[in-house]
């Protein structure tokens, strides 16, 4: 009898999104078997209340239970679930953690240094080369430049927080959308500035990044190999910043290519993924599927999976 595969889970619980990734561990290499993902806002009360807020808590925690019992389904064992900003921030993490414990989940808040090292050794196949990782969270905004603790700079300039921060109309005024370019180069250049070096290129990563991709490409079903590695110019960037800040949010969400939920908080991510091209001189973004999840899968695999 054939020896059943080895499946494992990785958890991202996010400000904006919570994602799932079961991949099978194949010699030295882990395919995956099955992607999930649900925009909860987690963090949306945050900057008003520093709390989670209950719908977005009792929305998190149901897809919990959910991916628990896809993992059931599947028969997975070894797995990890993360949290990143919003948990770290919430004055009510300690009940979410109980309610995702009690849905068959245990989570672990990460520190910012993790969850950048983390990122960098799932987006290791691009990041060679002189390239500058950026990964745009719902929370916060990471700029990897290496493996290393000192290789990574972590700032509270996630989409979710943005609009926190921030009036935007539906669709923005100009006057609104220079206010919110102004503030976010004045702080990556002043977050990044010990990095002025020669970084060829930008990888994006998470949501804002292969949104833009799935639009460029007028995506309707979203599909993952072709996300990973796909380029965009500046220009192309520039453009889609340009449209999207002139449609509603329910323009947007007809889009090809618009993942539900993502029409709000796409234009604050657009904004810096452009400011942050344009601080470095880049002129070319590789935009990468692979992340964070990734990179704990690989902590799994290599019996690393915990801590650091």
């Amino acid at each position: 009898m054939q020896a059943r595969m080895r499946l494992l889970a990785a958890i991202d619980v996010g400000t904006n999104t919570v994602r799932m990734l079961v991949a099978a561990q194949e010699g030295g290499g882990l395919r995956p078997v099955l992607r999930r993902r649900r925009i909860t806002a987690l963090g949306k009360s945050l900057r008003e209340s520093g709390s989670i807020g209950e719908r977005e808590f009792r929305d998190s925690i149901a897809t919990l239970r959910e991916f628990r019992r896809e993992m059931d389904a599947l028969g997975v064992v070894p797995y990890r679930a993360c949290g990143t900003a919003g948990l770290r921030e919430a004055s009510n993490r300690e009940e979410f953690l109980a309610a995702a414990a009690k849905a068959g989940i245990s989570v672990e808040i990460i520190s910012a240094r993790e969850e950048a090292r983390r990122t960098w050794e799932g987006a290791v196949g691009k990041t060679r080369g002189g390239a500058l990782v950026m990964d745009i969270g719902g929370g916060s905004t990471e700029f990897i430049a290496g493996p290393k603790g000192t290789d990574s700079v972590s700032l509270p300039i996630g989409v979710v927080v943005l609009l926190g921060f921030f009036r935007m109309s539906d669709p923005p005024l100009p006057a609104e959308l220079r206010n919110l370019s102004w503030f976010l180069t004045d702080r990556i250049g002043a977050g990044t500035r010990k990095w002025r070096r020669g970084f060829r290129r930008l990888v994006g990563t998470a949501g804002t990044f292969t949104t833009l991709a799935a639009l460029e490409m007028r995506m309707k079903t979203y599909r993952p190999e072709r996300i990973d590695g796909f380029r965009m110019g500046i220009s192309a960037v520039r453009r889609w910043a340009t449209r999207l800040s002139r449609l509603t949010e329910e323009e947007r969400l007809r889009l090809p290519g618009m993942e539900k939920g993502r029409e709000r908080y796409i234009i604050p991510g657009i904004i810096q993924a452009l400011a942050a091209m344009e601080i470095f001189g880049l002129s070319d973004l590789d935009i990468s599927d692979s992340g964070l999840l990734e990179g704990i899968l690989r902590g799994i695999a290599n019996g690393k999976g915990e801590g650091g």
